[in-house]
């Protein structure tokens, strides 16, 4: 058996656009619910969100049957939990608060095996296909995707360097830790806020790595599109249930 082709790490790498929705819900029937809607990836929380590995490892056994690619974001740049979530099969990892290049090559150095990195060995995992993936030693590293999430004003000064990390296959900018960061909570539309962002993000595609973004902002999330964003979250699970429940009781 051949290990599982990460389409997402290649579409980004090649330029292809990939739209997201935030799944928060924790739960597989709902994120089965949109798995098939046509986007191209879902985040999966741990970081903002009641899921932990069991309830991630029911959401990955889901939207296996669908035509989309799952991200997870951990709670934390944390190499034992990254771990886990690598043996229940997690391909493309969303690493939170990432301040610096040295936080970034430690990103990347849990997900990968010895001699390059301190990934721990288990040959009978959900990853491996419970050892039926030939050499997935060798072939892992090409399917796993590492993005890093930059979200204060301190990680944006250090955006050149975290780029320059083997590894690092995008830059998340995380607007709502960086409005408060730059001294505007919640204002994510402020002119500061968003020129950050813009500038954050050419220096980003200038390094030759993919930028990403999360907005429900539909004007918002077609101008960072255009200005380079490889891979952008146009939406969150949570937010669509609860503005459409608000509309439809106001209605009646």
């Amino acid at each position: 058996m051949q290990i599982k082709q990460n389409n997402f790490k290649r579409a980004i790498k090649s330029g292809k656009h990939q739209k997201g929705l935030w799944t928060t819900l924790a739960n597989s029937y709902s994120t089965e619910a949109v798995a098939g809607a046509g986007f191209d990836w879902l985040l999966l929380d741990m970081e903002h969100s009641p899921n932990d590995t069991q309830t991630i490892l029911h959401q990955l056994q889901t939207i296996a049957a669908y035509p989309v690619a799952a991200v997870v974001r951990p709670a934390w740049n944390d190499p034992i939990e990254i771990k886990k979530l690598l043996d229940i099969g997690v391909q493309n990892f969303l690493i939170p608060y990432v301040q610096s290049p040295a936080e970034a090559e430690q990103a990347v150095k849990s997900v990968r095996y010895p001699p390059r990195g301190i990934r721990g060995v288990s040959a009978l995992t959900r990853a491996t296909s419970f050892g039926r993936v030939i050499d997935y030693m060798k072939s892992c590293e090409e399917e796993i995707c590492v993005l890093v999430q930059v979200e204060t004003q301190d990680a944006l000064d250090e955006i050149s360097g975290i780029a320059s990390i083997d590894g690092v296959d995008g830059i998340f900018i995380g607007p709502g830790d960086l409005s408060a960061s730059l001294g505007f909570p919640g204002q994510l539309k402020h002119p500061t806020v968003l020129e950050s962002i813009d500038r954050a993000m050419l220096e980003i595609k200038s390094k030759g790595v993919a930028p990403g973004i999360l907005t429900g902002d539909r004007e918002l999330a077609h101008h960072y599109i255009e200005l380079g964003s490889m891979f952008t979250a146009v939406g969150v699970d949570a937010g669509l249930l609860a503005r459409a429940a608000d509309s439809l009781a106001k209605e009646f």
